[in-house]
């Protein structure tokens, strides 16, 4: 087993995943994240290596028909895909990677990693989710409506996830985040893991 973890968080458009991952990352500097490959256009703010590797549908194809994805998903007709061998040379390193990616890729994940953590970020209604994703301004109407409909359906995966947040209070949200990571760290296979030296012991006893 690699001595890194590996969580996996989703969420529908507008739950608030984003700022929980930035500030997560910001808190607990042994997780780091995982920049995935998309086709879809930097949205204001956002820099190619940062957020997202930005590359056409050409370069995305020719990755994902040599096999380096470990997940790839079509989401509101963007490809979006996770390296597979750089994640793993992390993990093996001893490094916590995060993933931040929908239920499909999630599901393509524990495939691979069985061992993976889901977490899965849930607004505390769908009232709430079209609200705020009117309140980012970005959207036409149209599009907002769809990201609505979507979320419903993606949030009907839920229980597929090992941990589920609730964010109705960005705070709590974030201690709950950083609890539910905490916690997956103590499973003890885990901590075999990434401490051997303590349990070697056992077996010359």
């Amino acid at each position: 087993m690699n001595a890194g973890s590996l969580f996996v968080v989703s969420a529908p458009s507008g739950a608030g995943k984003t700022t929980l991952v930035k500030l997560l990352l910001e808190r607990d500097g042994r997780v780091r994240h995982s920049i995935s490959y998309t086709t879809r256009a930097p949205r204001p703010g956002e820099q190619d290596g940062r957020e997202y590797h930005f590359i056409d549908v050409a370069a995305f194809v020719a990755m994902r028909d040599r096999g380096e994805f470990l997940e790839w998903a079509e989401v509101h007709g963007n490809f979006y895909g996770t390296s597979r061998l750089w994640l793993e040379s992390q993990m093996q390193a001893g490094h916590d990677m995060l993933l931040e990616i929908d239920w499909q890729g999630a599901h393509q994940v524990r495939e691979m990693f069985p061992e993976a953590v889901g977490i899965f970020i849930m607004p505390p209604s769908l009232a709430e989710l079209e609200k705020r994703l009117r309140g980012r301004g970005q959207d036409a109407e149209e599009v907002i409506q769809r990201r609505v409909a979507a979320a419903l359906g993606e949030m009907r995966h839920v229980g597929e996830f090992d941990f589920v947040i609730i964010n109705n209070n960005l705070q709590e949200a974030l201690e709950d985040l950083c609890a539910a990571v905490r916690a997956s760290r103590q499973r003890i296979e885990r901590q075999a893991a990434r401490h051997p030296e303590v349990f070697r012991f056992l077996n010359t006893q």
